[in-house]
Order: C-alpha cells, then structure tokens, then sequence
C-alpha cells in the first residue's frame, strides 16, 4: 500500500501479526491497525493514545452494513479499517481490510487477492456486486 506523509497510526484490533489500514486521503487523517496501541502523527491528527478496544471517534460514512438486494452477500465495513463479508449461510467468507480514497475503496483480503469498489448515489459497486446500504430499524 502507498504511504504518503499524512497521519498514521498503529493498534491492535486483533491477535496476530497482520496489518490493515483505514485512510481518508484529502483529509490528512490515516489509521494503520497493528501491534502496540494507537499512535498518530501528522498536523490535523488528534495526538491522543487509543487503546485496542478503542475506535476512531467519527468513523467513515461507509462504515456499516451493505448488502445485495437478494441479501445472499452482506459486507460489513468495519470502523477500525477491517471488512467481514458473508455469502449465504457462510460467514467470515472473506476478511481483509480496506483503504478509502474520497469514493473509492481499495480492499486486500487476508490472503493478498484485492480488489476496488466505488460508491456512486449511496450504491456500493464492488467489483461485479452492487450492494447497497442495509436499513436501520
């Protein structure tokens, strides 16, 4: 993945020594989820130290639920930079984590196959799927 000189930051979200990442480019905001704790750098970033069961205060807008509209996949974005998608019956089918570029969003799953999706009139086109956002009660 690009580095660029904005903020970064590094935690534990999960056991292992696996990294995900979770940037805003254009707002010099970045999270990098890995071992030792919540670290930020950079000019607008809040200094702060987070623990592991912390999240970010304001978690992206595309963090949250989205899924196909016969339900058969379901996308979780998770606000520490993770996703957990389901097909079926079939949960954790894939994992990884994912990167957001204004309305773009660049996935590595846990065994390095990646792929992009883009968010268009609140529909999130991943690849060949069209999701869309799950309704809240």
């Amino acid at each position: 993945m690009r580095r660029s000189r904005t903020a970064y930051a590094a935690a534990a979200p999960h056991e292992g020594p696996s990294r995900s990442r979770y940037r805003v480019r254009g707002t010099q905001e970045a999270l990098t989820w890995g071992d030792g704790g919540l670290v930020v750098t950079g000019r607008r970033a809040d200094r702060r130290a987070m623990t592991s069961n912390d999240t970010p205060r304001d978690p992206h807008p595309y963090v949250g639920m989205w899924v196909t509209a016969d339900g058969f996949i379901r996308q979780e974005l998770l606000p520490n930079g993770r996703y957990d998608e389901a097909r079926g019956n079939r949960r954790s089918a894939y994992t990884g984590s994912y990167t957001v570029t204004g309305n773009h969003l660049d996935y590595v799953d846990d065994t390095g196959f990646t792929a992009t999706g883009d968010v268009r009139d609140g529909v999130l086109f991943h690849e060949h799927l069209v999701l869309y956002r799950e309704s809240r009660p």
